[in-house]
């Protein structure tokens, strides 16, 4: 009992606990859950809409426990009736119904946000609306009649990932945007930028729709303001723009950007001429409507329209052009001159006169036209600078007018430069429009120098250099001619001209060239070389050696002897050249290069015996006691010692000896030269004295450490393992000697590294492009490792450079054999000669 007692006490107890929780309305029984006291209301949620579950705010947690750190997401669960309802609403969507999607409303903190710009996003009600999405589509896009699919599968993918989800902190961005817009709306509301870029904001946040309401609304509020149309119209369809900016030009009517972008909307070309046309109405003084509008019509249309156009806009200078273009030759006289008394300060029309006249043949009108112009344009003040008229002479030329072009810089070349400057600057003026490519602009301003300094011998030569490269072959002989005339005693222009008629095949009046030059020059050494090679190189000899005659008793030189012992040593005439050299010797001992011609008939050409060499040594000796500080003598000297055993003479050790005793002579009487060093060296080298070529080496670089000879021979005959060595070190010291260039490129042949090889070949041609031997060396590269392209390309190349010098190219080309050969036979035959000392005597 007292246990039941016990129970029943605790029994009542909790009913009286329960009764004063549920205000007396609870269940009497003890054993009721607390589910069934809420059946009640949660039958009523069934009534309960989405919207009024979508604006149930969440219940804070307001707990110390997570004062510091809130949960971040709060979900609120679904009753089962609305997950039932949101079921049925798929189903409709899919079958075509006007429900909304599932999955395109979420709570976010107790609002309500679309997914395009919301917040966060349910995943699986995404997913469930994309595919929903996709559905409709492809029904869409199937056909009707076959059933076919025609949709791209790879570019409806694309668009469906390209459903931009904004982040957390860019709608904070664009929220706080909108409430400073709306603050500069409220405060100013007649300022149309605040209404533009409101609407760009809801533009970029997604919200075209929003965009557009607000866009209107400043339309509205700011009916002055062409651009809120223009951007009314921009966010608007086609065809709701048309409209809008129908209301636009209808509240402005003067406004030329409304009615240029309702032009642009229009897709049919009349009708983009009828808005045009109805602009004009209310603009006629628009020159951008017309321009727009002219653009539009043919031809004729045209014309009539550019008339009515200079009518209403007569300051437009390119109205007035355009017209005159399109008229007749005599209209357009009569459109321009018009144009000259509305506009008599612009250059333009007056120029565009000249060209006029210009195309119709009219070439004395041309210089009449721009001097009315320059005098026209001075009287009513229009300030246009010297700089300006050259401009628009270049202008002119590139417009296909050099009589124009020419015009104008004969009338205002000259302005604004004093006169001891006048000649320096139209020498710059005339280098800096051949630099523009402006020919004819700098051939009108020599032109105009050579008429104010006619005796002046450096703008003649800049003048023929000009026509030279730029003119023709007659324009060329024009010039010269003219030079001729101007400057009779400069032999240079009869020279020039006589080679180019020669060149060109006209030798006969290449002759009567130089017989003029005979007339104004009598005892000029150049013009009576010039006429012997004109009959020497065509094969006319008696007049050569006629004309050397007569050279040797009028205007004799060292020079004229040596060409005439030249002759005769061609012909074979050794005793007559030896006479000559003999005779020229006696009146010019100091003439080095006679000594060497005889020195070198008596041993090379003469047959090879003791009387000879006797002979040959006499003139070198001669030569040495005349020109002791010539090096080729010494050397040549050297050379006849050292072979003294091919004329019976004696042996070669003793021709060794004589020849190392000249360059010790030599050497002491030319000091820290590297031509002796290197013959010497070379010399002990042939005599197989390898240990002392070595020792001479480290003399001479001792006394010349920064001969480029030097150390490309110290290069090219040190053993392979120091090459690499010697070669960083003859960089170091001649950085930019084409010698030295050149072995370190034939190093890196001898490594088959040819790229680079090619690579410092071709420096070595461009740091002097007047050394033979590098060309023949990059040519003779070229024939072991290259195409027949780059062959070709290099002897071009060589023949326009047209090299004189190196030692190799001067022993080949300089042979009596080789003497007639051209640029392009010496470049092979060097080369050839290269390619048999490399596979003869490797490094």
């Amino acid at each position: 009992r007292i246990y039941d007692a016990i129970d029943e006490r605790m029994s009542s107890k909790r009913r009286k606990h329960n009764n004063s929780q549920n205000g007396g309305s609870g269940a009497e029984g003890g054993g009721s859950a607390i589910g069934d006291q809420f059946r009640e209301l949660k039958q009523k949620l069934a009534d309960v809409t989405e919207e009024e579950w979508a604006a149930i705010p969440d219940v804070g947690d307001y707990s110390l426990r997570y004062k510091q750190k809130r949960r971040e997401d709060v979900f609120t669960p679904l009753t089962d009736s609305l997950l039932e309802s949101r079921s049925k609403a798929n189903a409709d969507a899919t079958a075509g119904g006007a429900n909304k999607l599932a999955g395109t409303t979420q709570i976010y903190e107790g609002t309500t946000t679309s997914t395009t710009s919301g917040f966060r996003t349910n995943l699986s009600g995404l997913a469930e609306a994309r595919s929903t999405v996709m559905t409709m589509s492809l029904d869409k896009m199937s056909d009707s009649v076959a059933g076919q699919t025609v949709v791209d599968p790879k570019g409806y993918l694309t668009s469906l990932s390209n459903t931009k989800i904004a982040s957390a902190a860019e709608v904070g961005d664009v929220h706080k945007a909108r409430m400073l817009l709306k603050s500069v709306r409220d405060t100013n509301p007649k300022h149309g930028p605040g209404w533009i870029a409101a609407a760009r904001v809801e533009e970029a946040a997604g919200k075209t729709a929003q965009a557009r309401k607000l866009i209107m609304e400043g339309c509205e509020i700011c009916p002055d303001s062409e651009d809120v149309w223009l951007e009314a119209a921009r966010l608007h369809p086609p065809e709701q723009g048309k409209t809008i900016l129908a209301a636009a030009a209808r509240r402005m009517p003067t406004s030329v950007k409304i009615y240029l972008k309702a032009a642009d909307l229009e897709s049919n070309e009349g009708a983009k001429k009828a808005v045009l046309r109805k602009a004009l109405e209310a603009n006629p003084n628009s020159v951008t409507l017309w321009k727009a509008a002219i653009d539009l019509e043919d031809q004729d249309d045209a014309r009539i329209l550019l008339s009515v156009a200079v009518e209403k806009v007569p300051h437009a200078v390119e109205m007035w052009l355009a017209l005159a273009r399109l008229e007749t030759y005599e209209n357009a006289r009569k459109v321009l001159n018009q144009a000259r008394k509305h506009l008599p300060t612009e250059r333009a029309v007056w120029i565009a006169a000249a060209k006029l006249e210009e195309s119709q043949d009219h070439g004395d009108m041309v210089d009449k036209i721009i001097e009315k112009a320059v005098r026209s344009l001075d009287k009513h003040e229009a300030v246009v600078t010297r700089a300006q008229w050259l401009k628009e002479a270049e202008a002119a030329e590139a417009a296909g007018a050099p009589l124009t072009s020419a015009a104008i810089v004969k009338c205002t070349v000259g302005r604004g430069v004093d006169n001891e400057d006048r000649q320096r600057t139209w020498a710059d003026d005339a280098n800096a429009a051949l630099s523009r490519n402006a020919v004819a602009t700098a051939r009108a301003i020599l032109a105009h120098s050579l008429a104010a300094f006619p005796t002046k011998r450096s703008l003649w030569l800049q003048a023929v250099d000009l026509e030279r490269k730029h003119g023709t072959a007659s324009s060329l002989d024009e010039v010269l001619e003219a030079a001729s005339e101007r400057l009779p005693r400069t032999e240079i222009f009869w020279l020039v001209r006589a080679k180019e008629k020669w060149l060109a095949g006209e030798v006969d009046t290449s002759r009567k060239i130089l017989t003029e030059a005979f007339k104004a020059n009598p005892d000029s050494e150049p013009v009576w070389l010039a006429a012997v090679k004109l009959e020497w190189e065509t094969g006319e000899i008696e007049r050569a050696r006629v004309l050397l005659a007569r050279a040797r008793e009028r205007a004799s030189t060292a020079r004229i002897y040596m060409k005439s012992a030249l002759l005769e040593r061609e012909c074979k005439q050794f005793d007559a050249a030896l006479d000559l050299l003999e005779e020229g010797i006696r009146n010019y001992p100091t003439f080095a290069k006679m000594h060497m011609m005889g020195g070198q008939i008596c041993s090379e050409d003469l047959t090879k015996n003791r009387e000879n060499l006797d002979h040959a040594r006499k003139f070198y000796q001669r030569g040495l006691k005349s020109c002791p500080n010539n090096v080729v003598l010494w050397c040549l000297a050297a050379r006849l010692e050292e072979r003294v055993a091919e004329y019976s003479a004696g042996s070669a050790n003793a021709g060794v000896t004589k020849a190392r005793s000249l360059f010790e002579l030599a050497r002491l009487k030319n000091a820290k030269n590297p031509e002796l060093w290197v013959e010497a060296i070379r010399l002990e080298r042939r005599a197989g004295n390898d240990k002392l070529a070595i020792s001479l080496m480290a003399r001479a670089l001792q006394e010349c450490p920064s001969s480029g000879l030097l150390l490309a021979e110290n290069i090219s005959t040190s053993p392979r393992v120091e090459q690499k060595s010697k070669s960083a070190d003859a960089i170091k010291r001649c950085p930019d000697d084409p010698r030295v260039i050149s072995a370190v490129a034939a190093l890196f042949t001898a490594e088959r590294k040819y790229d680079k090889a090619r690579k410092w070949f071709e420096r070595a041609v461009v740091l002097d492009s007047d050394m033979g031997d590098s060309w023949a060396k990059l040519y003779a590269f070229e024939l072991e490792n290259g195409t027949k392209e780059t062959q070709e390309n290099v002897k071009q190349r060589c023949v326009t450079a047209d090299p004189k010098h190196g030692e190799l190219w001067c022993k080949v080309a300089k042979a009596m054999p080789n003497r007639r050969k051209s640029v392009a036979e010496n470049l092979e035959a060097v080369a050839t000669f290269i390619l048999d000392k490399s596979t003869t005597v490797p490094n």
